[in-house]
């Protein structure tokens, strides 16, 4: 039975000792720079490390297990897992070239959650936390490769879906991050200056300092349908886009402004 802390106010959410206990785990992995096969502690251990009870702490490695993160072997235990991003690679498709209808899945999956939580964010969202979203979107004018682009791309869009303070939510996000990270580099191999999608993310951001959530589902929509265009079979019509746009007149289409470019 998973248990629960006390709630920090009423529009706090109520996150489980297991969930808790999930992000823990994941941390520790992360600032051990635990490698694939690298043991993890014991139960015992864990549970003594993070004050959990061996309930909580097995109810926590079966959904590591679960996500592909751990794995359990003979006479070792639990150990890293290289399952992953691998899993999630082979659920979309990627050994082939993603699909459109691969694309259209993964970005309703991303819709669903980064529009999800534009009202938490028009509500609630300070001007400190925006500053911060700028400083993550700041990054890729700095990219100068294909790869560093596509992954402070993804940085922003974490920063977004993490600003609403659900772990549950954050976690299924991170968990999609390889197959989120290739198609961006598709996308950016494609179209490489960056400043387009910069100004889409300023757009965003300056649509929550208004408080305008029309104007922050109608951008953030536009942004992640505009990816498109880069999956073989579904580019736009010679004279109009699949979003209703005529070709070449889409806002993130026109060329950046030289100063913008990387």
């Amino acid at each position: 039975m998973s248990e629960h802390g006390p709630a920090d106010g009423l529009d706090a959410p109520k996150v489980s000792a297991v969930d808790r206990l999930v992000e823990q785990i994941r941390e520790f992995m992360t600032d051990r720079a635990l490698q694939v096969g690298d043991a993890l502690p014991t139960e015992r251990e864990l549970g003594e490390m993070f004050h959990s009870s061996r309930n909580t702490v097995r109810e926590a490695l079966v959904v590591l297990r679960a996500f592909g993160l751990v794995e359990t072997r003979p006479k070792v235990g639990a150990v890293v897992s290289g399952g992953h991003g691998e899993a999630i690679r082979r659920l979309f498709s990627f050994h082939n070239g993603i699909s459109p209808d691969s694309f259209r899945d993964l970005q309703g999956f991303r819709r669903l959650l980064e529009m999800g939580v534009g009202d938490h964010l028009i509500l609630h969202a300070t001007e400190a936390d925006l500053d911060g979203l700028d400083a993550v979107n700041d990054r890729l004018l700095a990219a100068s490769s294909v790869q560093e682009a596509a992954q402070a791309d993804y940085e922003f869009h974490e920063a977004l879906i993490a600003l609403a303070g659900n772990q549950t939510t954050l976690a299924a996000y991170q968990l999609l991050m390889p197959v989120i990270v290739e198609l961006m580099e598709i996308g950016k191999a494609s179209r490489p200056v960056q400043a387009n999608t910069y100004e889409a993310h300023h757009e965003i951001i300056a649509a929550l300092r208004a408080r305008d959530r029309i104007a922050y589902v109608y951008l953030v929509s536009r942004h992640l349908e505009f990816g498109l265009r880069f999956v073989p079979e579904a580019a736009p019509s010679d004279r109009h886009r699949g979003d209703g746009w005529p070709a070449n007149e889409h806002p993130e289409d026109r060329p950046a402004s030289t100063a913008g470019e990387q």
